[in-house]
């Protein structure tokens, strides 16, 4: 059997360990992991056995099958019995692991079959076969039998080593949990992080970090988890590898630094990224800023950064209006611009300073200052200005006015300190690993019930959000201008602050038009451009008018933003299942395979050796080898179409207009009660408007749920309960 493992990669020169192909990189050399040309484990086409078997004798053919019936038949047959093994050692339990066949494994197991024997060229066992194809499930089977964990192959890999090698997240996480040192090293010293490092995979990395992974750690030869990351380039390995306190100047047995290292693996680029990214200069030192009291200010660095990110736009919308509004148009308007473009230019250089998840302006409460600002000045200028002018000629406008602002400004800062709806996190590695069995044996552990980075299983209709770096229940969006995420607990206060805007953006004008008909007659009549009516509104009060101006450009985003909650809203839907169509399909999956696990059938239709080009097998639990996602890096527009809600505006109003008519609503989204249902669900939420609701608690169907522990789709049952109707839990169904 040609079981390749994957080689651990070496820094000496010109010089291979097990015979691993040298990888030129100019001035250097490193060994390169040997792998298949998919990156995966790789099986050759040939007789397992060693013995020329009929296809009904050949058990390592029926094993690969997942054919139970046919194994048993020839258990029964006392031809083979559990302890079978061929030449190389490899038993049907090794064919059945590698190919997923979980059923199969389960009777191999129950026969008696040795799970910590080891065979094939890579001397491993059957829970290292399933590890490197990411087949999970059955790894977890295995180690319920007594798999041994800390078992190492031929090469000095044990199977943490061996998922590692792989991209699945969930593998490693499953295999954490088994109480694994992190820190093992394989035979040449290579710990689970330098090996994360080295294959590019930040999500890995990260995952080390946060388990206690040691960062100083070093191999034979002296290279750390960070030269690796060098040697491969990868942006994401480096730079979370200096957040957590890597060496920046360590140096390796043959006297060669990080600095070095990218120099001759041609990876300088992606090293000086990653330094400027986590606040360090060129030559790996760090950033300081030099002004007076800057050391007693930057000792809360975050605290300062997001302080200065949200008061800084006041200066710059202040200046801005004043350039703009006292000076002619020729020059005022080129004059604003350039002076917001060098404040905001002051900005950016202080954002060099800022921690490395700040370094970049939407991961900063800028556009939460900007609106901030916008609501500051117009409330002073209309306390100062607007009201003296036009309290006896329009009182009820001024008074609705007050009340519109202060609600706007009050719904406005609940939304943004207020927690969305986080997802509490668990106590500790138990729980933790209780969560993951349940997941298991639900046939639910994946990447929409699980999530790795909070370490919980995920309710219905939650998401993790990066910038908050927590799982949020019936997470809405992240909203920039609140500079947090809208979910359950805030998207009301999120509503009624959008409602209160554009009220009270419409009264402002109405009240702006008065107060300019009562003191344009005291404007200089002549200008540039304008008529001579105009001349005297421009020139009576500049400031107020370019105020209102900026003011009343709000009502596109918010007027768009209103319409797409609106109809969501009457939907049931929250904007990213609006935009995702996350609210199909869920628990269908799990549904299929409990129900094929129940039969315990292998296929034969298709099936090769080694799994590759298989048919459909009822008896086959979830695979979740990586996949490849690309991700296309957004321009300049179609971030701003995203963060002003064009995009979702645009999607929303088209699904409105011409959505698909052929399947029923309540097919689509088992959470939608009709549309007055879900707008009484959602107004008429017993929980306080002025203040704060219990985390998660909500109304669904005209029942109390709490969406931070709601884990099954919930269905409409038309039954007798005191005259009304309520929800039921079921595991799961069909929602398409």
């Amino acid at each position: 059997m040609a079981h390749a493992g994957s080689k651990p990669p070496t820094n000496t020169a010109g010089t291979a360990h097990n015979n691993s192909p040298i990888m030129p990189n100019g001035k250097a050399s490193v060994v390169a992991p040997k792998l298949s040309d998919d990156n995966h484990v790789e099986l050759e086409e040939i007789n397992p056995s060693g013995h020329d078997f009929s296809p009904e004798d050949d058990i390592m053919q029926l094993a690969r099958m997942g054919d139970i019936q046919g194994v048993e038949k020839l258990y029964d047959s006392g031809k083979f019995d559990a302890s079978y093994s061929d030449a190389e050692g490899i038993t049907p339990l090794h064919w059945a692991a590698i190919n997923n066949r979980y059923a199969l494994c389960q009777f191999l197991l129950k026969a008696g079959a040795d799970v910590n024997k080891k065979g094939g060229e890579s001397v491993a066992t059957p829970a290292m076969w399933a590890a490197q194809r990411c087949h999970y499930y059955t790894v977890n089977l295995l180690l319920q039998h007594g798999a041994d964990p800390l078992i190492t192959d031929v090469q000095g890999y044990n199977i943490l080593h061996l998922a590692t090698f792989e991209s699945s997240i969930l593998s490693v996480t499953l295999l954490l949990h088994q109480n694994i040192d992190v820190d093992i090293p394989d035979s040449h010293g290579h710990t689970c992080l330098m090996w994360a490092a080295y294959k590019g995979y930040p999500a890995h990395v990260d995952l080390f970090l946060r388990w206690g992974a040691n960062v100083h750690a070093t191999d034979e030869t002296g290279f750390t988890a960070l030269h690796w990351a060098l040697v491969k380039g990868s942006p994401g390995c480096i730079q979370k590898l200096i957040e957590y306190g890597s060496d920046r100047f360590a140096e390796t047995a043959d006297g060669r630094s990080p600095d070095t290292l990218a120099a001759e693996m041609k990876t300088e680029r992606m090293w000086q990224k990653a330094l400027k990214e986590s606040g360090y200069t060129e030559d790996a030192k760090q950033k300081t800023l030099e002004f007076p009291m800057s050391s007693y200010l930057m000792k809360d660095k975050r605290g300062f950064m997001s302080k200065f990110f949200f008061l800084w736009p006041f200066l710059i919308l202040w200046v801005m209006v004043m350039v703009s509004s006292h000076m002619v148009v020729f020059a005022g308007i080129p004059l604003a611009l350039f002076a917001g473009y060098a404040l905001q230019w002051v900005a950016m250089q202080v954002m060099e300073y800022a921690p490395s998840d700040m370094r970049h302006i939407h991961k900063t409460p800028w556009l939460a200052g900007i609106f901030a600002a916008t609501l500051f000045w117009v409330g002073l200028r209309w306390l100062t200005t607007i009201l003296p002018g036009t309290f006896s000629t329009y009182p009820i406008s001024n008074i609705a006015f007050g009340v519109f602002y202060s609600l706007c400004g009050y719904f406005y800062f609940c939304t943004m300190f207020y927690e969305p709806g986080f997802v509490p996190k668990l106590g500790g590695l138990t729980q933790q690993k209780a969560v993951i069995d349940e997941l298991l044996e639900l046939w639910k552990f994946d990447e929409q019930n699980f999530c790795v980075p909070c370490m919980v299983r995920m309710p219905l209709r939650s998401k993790h959000c990066k910038r908050c770096n927590r799982c949020v229940a019936k997470h809405d969006h992240h909203c920039p201008w609140v500079n947090n995420c809208i979910g359950i607990n805030n998207h009301r206060h999120f509503f009624l602050y959008l409602i209160n805007l554009e009220a009270g953006i419409l009264v402002l004008v109405r009240l702006t038009i008065g107060y300019f008909e009562s003191i344009q007659e005291t404007g200089d009549p002549e200008c540039n451009i304008l008529g001579e009516g105009l001349c005297r509104v421009v020139n009576s009060d500049p400031y107020t008018l370019v105020l209102v101006i900026w003011a009343t450009l709000q009502l596109t985003w918010v007027t768009m933003l209103m319409f797409v909650q609106f109809v969501q809203i009457s939907r049931a839907l929250t904007t990213y299942e609006n935009m995702r169509g996350a609210h199909h399909s869920q628990g269908k999956a799990s549904e299929a395979i409990t129900s094929a696990l129940t039969t315990g059938a292998g296929s034969w239709s298709g099936a090769q050796v080694g799994g590759a080009g298989m048919g459909p097998d009822p008896a086959l639990p979830p695979t979740h080898a990586p996949g490849h996602h690309h991700h296309h890096k957004a321009g300049c527009l179609a971030q701003w179409k995203k963060i002003l809600g064009i995009d979702t505006f645009v999607d929303t109003a088209l699904d409105a207009y011409g959505g698909n008519k052929n399947r029923p609503r309540q097919a689509r989204n088992p959470f939608s009660n009709g549309c007055i249902g879900n707008c009484k669900d959602f107004w008429c939420d017993p929980a306080p408007i002025f203040g704060k609701r219990e985390n998660g608690s909500a109304m669904l169907g005209g029942q109390s749920v709490d969406y931070t522990s709601m884990y099954e789709s919930p269905r409409l049952a038309m039954r007798r309960r005191g005259g009304g109707e309520a929800y039921e839990a079921v595991a799961a169904e069909d929602t398409v």
